[in-house]
């Protein structure tokens, strides 16, 4: 694999984070082995592999949607503090 030089100073004033000299060189090696992971990774031939939006098989798992044909309007009133007319009472807050 190619050597890699990163600028340590850029990415950490992008990223807004202060990092002592240590810290620096500890990352960049770190990147530098991701770097090579991903570039490992992309050798891997994916042309018989379909697209997909998750791994596994997921479905809804959501119950059903049932159209009810309610009016609970009254009872949501009952439990108002303030009711007038079939319609709840507010305090005002514009003058």
């Amino acid at each position: 694999m190619t050597e890699k030089k990163f600028d340590i100073d850029n990415l950490a004033k992008l990223a807004r984070i202060n990092l002592s000299d240590s810290e620096k060189s500890k990352l960049e090696g770190h990147l530098g082995q991701i770097l090579e992971y991903v570039e490992l990774l992309s050798q891997i031939d994916t042309s018989d592999v379909k697209p997909t939006s998750h791994v596994l098989p997921l479905r809804n798992v959501c119950r059903e949607d049932k159209v009810t044909p309610k009016d609970d309007t009254v009872n949501y009133l009952e439990l108002a503090p303030q009711k007038d007319k079939g319609h709840y009472e507010v305090p005002q807050i514009i003058s």
